[in-house]
C-alpha cells in the first residue's frame, strides 16, 4: 500500500477516525485514500485555526486524538493560535502537515517553509518523515507521543512523496500508558499538611476537575476546612447540578490574590503554580502568597483523582451530602445584559450540556448563575489565543453527538473564527452559538486603565471599536448555514434560547448588549 493508506490505516488501528483538515496539493493523497480505506471520518474546516480549535474541542470531551490536516508551513502556520490553546490544554491531537516532495523541497517554491519550525513552539513531538518504509512506525510514534500522558500536539510532517509510494504494513497498536498514583510518602506527607491546622488550598487543574476529583476535593474540604480552589484555564471542568463547587482562581490578580490570602500551603494536584494572564505596573505575577510553600501532590502526568480519592481515605474522609440545587430565576421584563443572558441560559440549559466559553469581560457576570444549571461541562479559555469558542464548540460536539453544546462567544472573538458556523451546518452538530455583541474589544478598555495608559483618545478608541459598521451576526451566520436570530431584551433571548434548547442546532443567537 502507499504511504497515505499505510498512514490511515495507522490511525483507524489506534482509534484515531477522525480528521479535521484543510489539504492542499501536498496532501491529495491522504484525500484520496479516504475512499479506500473505510472508517475515517474527514471534516472539512474553512481555515486552519478551525481545524485545529475542533481537534483541540474534541480531545477534551473524548479524551482521545483526532487527526489533523493541513497544508504546508502556511497552512500550518494558520492554525498556530489554536494549537497553541491544544497545549495549555494538554490536548491529544495528531498533526498531519503535508510537505513539497523531496525532489521539490532544494527549489525554493512559493509555499517552501520551515515547516518543523513553525511546529516546534506549539508541539510537544515534531519529527520530519525520513522515507516511505517509515510511515507506519512514525504514525504510530506520533500517536504514542500525543496520547501521553498527559496529551499533547504531535505533528507528523509527510513529504508528498512519501504518500505515493510504496510504505509497506501500517504501524503498530500502541497503549496509553497509564497515569501513575503518588508515592505512599507523597500522600502521607500530604495528609500531615491537612492535619496541621494551618490555612491549606488544594488547587485542581487537569483530569481532577472532573466530577469525581471534585467530590474527592470535597470529601478533604469538609473534613479538614481545607480550601478547594479550580485553575480557570483547566481544559474542561464538570459543574453544576450535585457537583460540589470549587473556588475558581479570578482573572485579575488583585482579586485572585486577594481569594488566596493567608494560605500558608498549597497542594497542586495536576497543576502549575497560579501567575496572572499579564503583568502589570506594580503589581507581583504570582498569586498565591509570597510566604507560600507548594506540595504537589499530582503532577501533570499522574493520576489526580485517584491521589485525591487515595488521600481523602487516607484522612478518614467520608461522603459529603449533596446540597440542593436551586436555579437561576428567568430575567423576565429586564433589559439585555451578560447577567440577564447567565440566568436564562443557568435557568434553561438542559443536563449534560457542554459550554465552550470564550466570554472575557462578561464573564463574570455570566459564571455563577451557571453553578445553578443542571450538571454540565464547562470548557474555558486555556492558552488566550483568541478565536477559539467556536472551533472548541464544533470539537466538542463531533465527539458528544447525544449532548447539547452551547458556544457562549463575544462578537469580536467570534470574528476570528466565524468559519466554524459552515462545518456546523455542513454536519449538522447540534451548536446553539450565542454572540454576545457589545460592538467592542471591551476587555481592552479594562486593559488600556490597568496598563497605565492614558486615558482614551479618539484615535485609540478607533481600534478598540466595533462600528462602522457593526458585524451583522444574523446575516454572517445564515451566510453560512446556520439559522440565526437578533434578541435586544430580555424576553426576547429566553424565548429564543428556549426554542434552541428544544431544537436541534445549530441555531445562532446575537444577544445585543447595550453600550457602555
Amino acid at each position: 500500500m502507499n504511504g497515505a493508506e499505510c498512514l490511515l490505516r495507522t490511525l483507524l488501528a489506534n482509534g484515531v477516525d477522525l480528521c479535521i483538515m484543510n489539504p492542499g496539493t501536498s496532501e491529495m493523497q491522504f484525500v484520496s485514500a479516504l475512499d479506500r480505506v473505510p472508517g475515517m471520518r474527514g471534516v472539512l474546516g474553512l481555515f486552519e485555526g478551525v481545524c485545529s480549535g475542533a481537534a483541540d474541542g474534541y480531545a477534551r470531551m473524548t479524551g482521545r486524538p483526532a487527526a489533523t490536516l493541513l497544508h504546508l508551513g502556511p497552512g500550518l502556520a494558520n492554525g498556530l493560535a489554536n494549537f497553541h490553546n491544544a497545549r495549555k490544554a494538554l490536548s491529544p491531537i495528531v498533526n498531519i502537515v503535508g510537505e513539497h516532495s523531496t525532489q521539490h523541497l532544494g527549489q525554493d517554491a512559493p509555499l517552501t517553509a520551515d515547516i518543523e519550525a513553525f511546529a516546534r513552539p506549539v508541539s510537544g513531538w515534531v519529527r520530519t518523515l525520513e522515507c516511505a518504509s517509515a510511515m507506519g512506525e512514525t504514525a504510530s510514534a506520533a500517536i504514542t507521543a500525543a496520547i501521553g500522558p498527559p496529551g499533547q500536539v504531535a505533528s507528523l510532517i509527510v513529504p508528498a512523496d512519501y504518500s505515493w509510494s510504496e510504505a509497506g504494513e501500517p504501524g503498530a497498536v500502541v497503549q496509553r500508558a497509564p497515569r501513575s498514583l503518588p508515592t505512599s510518602e507523597t500522600v502521607r506527607d500530604i495528609a500531615a499538611v491537612l492535619r496541621s491546622g494551618r490555612p491549606v488550598g488544594l488547587l485542581l487543574s487537569g483530569t481532577a476537575l472532573q466530577a469525581r476529583g471534585l467530590r474527592a476535593a470535597d470529601r478533604l474540604r469538609a473534613a479538614t476546612a481545607a480550601r478547594v480552589f479550580a485553575n480557570r484555564n483547566g481544559a474542561r471542568m464538570a459543574r453544576g447540578g450535585d457537583i460540589p463547587a470549587a473556588e475558581r482562581i479570578p482573572y485579575f490578580p488583585e482579586a485572585a490574590q486577594s481569594l488566596l490570602a493567608g494560605i500558608e500551603r498549597m497542594i497542586l494536584v495536576e497543576a502549575k503554580r497560579p501567575v496572572s494572564f499579564f503583568g502589570y505596573p506594580g503589581l507581583r505575577s504570582t498569586l498565591a502568597p509570597p510566604e507560600c510553600v507548594f506540595d504537589i501532590l499530582a503532577s501533570l502526568d499522574q493520576d489526580g483523582i485517584g491521589a485525591l480519592e487515595w488521600l481523602a481515605d487516607e484522612l478518614g474522609a467520608g461522603p459529603v451530602p449533596s446540597g440542593a440545587v436551586v436555579r437561576p430565576v428567568l430575567p423576565i421584563g429586564e433589559p439585555l445584559t451578560a447577567s440577564a443572558i447567565g440566568r436564562a441560559v443557568g435557568a434553561l440549559v438542559p443536563e449534560g450540556a457542554i459550554f465552550s466559553d470564550e466570554t472575557v469581560s462578561c464573564n463574570e457576570q455570566i459564571w455563577p448563575h451557571l453553578a445553578g444549571a443542571p450538571a454540565h461541562d464547562h470548557l474555558p479559555v486555556t492558552g488566550g489565543s483568541i478565536g477559539q469558542g467556536l472551533p472548541v464548540a464544533l470539537g466538542a460536539a463531533l465527539a458528544c453527538p447525544g449532548r447539547k453544546v452551547v458556544a457562549l462567544e463575544a462578537d469580536g472573538s467570534a470574528m476570528y473564527t466565524l468559519q466554524s458556523l459552515w462545518t456546523m451546518a455542513r454536519e449538522k452538530l447540534d451548536v446553539t452559538i450565542v454572540i454576545l455583541a457589545n460592538r467592542r474589544y471591551r476587555i481592552l478598555d479594562v486593559e488600556m486603565k490597568r496598563t497605565g495608559a492614558r486615558a482614551v483618545g479618539p484615535r485609540a478608541d478607533e481600534m478598540l471599536d466595533l462600528t462602522r459598521p457593526e458585524p451583522d451576526w444574523v446575516k454572517l451566520s445564515e451566510g453560512l448555514g446556520v439559522q440565526a436570530v437578533r434578541a435586544t431584551t430580555a424576553d426576547e433571548f429566553i424565548r429564543e434560547f428556549s426554542a434552541a434548547m428544544r431544537e436541534p442546532g445549530p441555531r445562532l443567537i446575537e444577544a445585543v448588549l447595550p453600550r457602555a
